[in-house]
């Protein structure tokens, strides 16, 4: 904990620093929406979106380009954000609870998916480690601050045991996948498609999210970037929207599509898409799961501020595209 908190240090003082550089939100509408995503299924409407140009189509007659970005996991999208190089982000739902404790100014304006069986604790085909108690002193692989550090969190403690019973080892997504396989860590908490990939390196799940964590995705936005760019986080909305449509009226083919983007084949993105709901609204449900993730953060002192939900999350952008009552 001690190196994560000197890593979470170095990011809040570089979010402080980026405050004292102007926006282009800050100086009125912006002639660009900068948009990192991360290559996974569980972002797979927007996939469908940008492959046919719709963003783009719509925000043209604006005179708006669109530019993307790719990362493997929220926290870097976090940093990317400090440094003013996006204004949206598709991120799960820990890594904006963590940012915005850390000064950052952004809004979540909407969901972009639920998919608790899509975050799991993975082990070996052949371990020994059979139910969640049996994770006491192993070495468990997972991404700090990402929403399955929260998961991993949850299993153990329903488990009785605390993250101080086992050997807990920071990786990013990739580094955790290479890890598994070459048998350095006993067992690994990620989510899809790093999931998947541990399954195929003759991993077997142990524990998925479901009725522990709802596995909430969000979409979330520099403030001051929405509130002068409202049209374009309305268009992104509605293209979103499009996408979730497309992809459950046109399922083999949204599959083809989206596999493109994220570097699995056809047949593995169809059984990934399956396991996620990519409605938009903010329900209770929502705010209720993310007021438990910022009290994980905080009380495990990943946070060192309290974060307002009610006001962190604005669903005034959902309600203009209709897409809220």
């Amino acid at each position: 904990m001690k190196t994560f908190t000197k890593v979470f240090s170095i990011f809040a003082a570089s979010i402080a620093a980026a405050a004292l550089i102007p926006s282009a939100a800050a100086q009125g509408k912006s002639s660009e929406i900068r948009i990192a995503t991360q290559p996974s299924p569980i972002y797979a409407p927007i996939f469908v979106a940008k492959e046919n140009g719709w963003l783009e189509d719509d925000l043209k007659k604006d005179g708006v380009k669109v530019r993307w970005s790719s990362f493997t996991s929220g926290p870097p999208i976090n940093e990317s954000f400090a440094a003013n190089q996006i204004d949206v982000g598709f991120l799960g739902d820990t890594p904006p609870i963590v940012a915005k404790s850390a000064g950052q100014d952004n809004i979540i304006f909407s969901t972009s998916a639920i998919g608790p069986k899509a975050i799991a604790v993975v082990v070996q085909k052949d371990s020994d480690i059979k139910t969640p108690a049996d994770l006491k002193g192993k070495k468990v692989g997972v991404t700090k601050g990402s929403y399955t550090h929260h998961l991993l969190v949850l299993v153990l403690k329903n488990a009785g045991l605390k993250t101080d019973d086992i050997k807990l080892i920071h990786l990013a997504p990739p580094d955790l996948v290479t890890a598994f396989t070459k048998g350095e860590i006993d067992a690994a908490a990620t989510w899809d498609p790093f999931l998947l990939q541990l399954e195929s390196a003759d991993g077997k799940i142990l524990i998925d999210g479901a009725g522990i964590k709802e596995g909430l995705l969000v979409i979330v936005a520099n403030r001051k970037f929405a509130e002068t760019n409202p049209e374009s986080i309305r268009k992104l909305l509605l293209a979103y929207n499009r996408g979730n449509e497309f992809i459950k009226s046109n399922p083999e083919e949204a599959a083809k599509i989206v596999s493109k983007h994220v570097k699995l084949s056809p047949e593995q993105t169809a059984k990934l898409l399956k396991k996620f709901d990519y409605s938009q609204p903010i329900t209770p449900i929502t705010i209720a799961e993310l007021k438990k993730t910022e009290e994980f953060l905080f009380s495990n002192s990943i946070i060192r501020k309290h974060v307002d939900i009610d006001s962190f999350v604005d669903v005034k952008y959902l309600k203009d595209a209709g897409l809220q009552n």
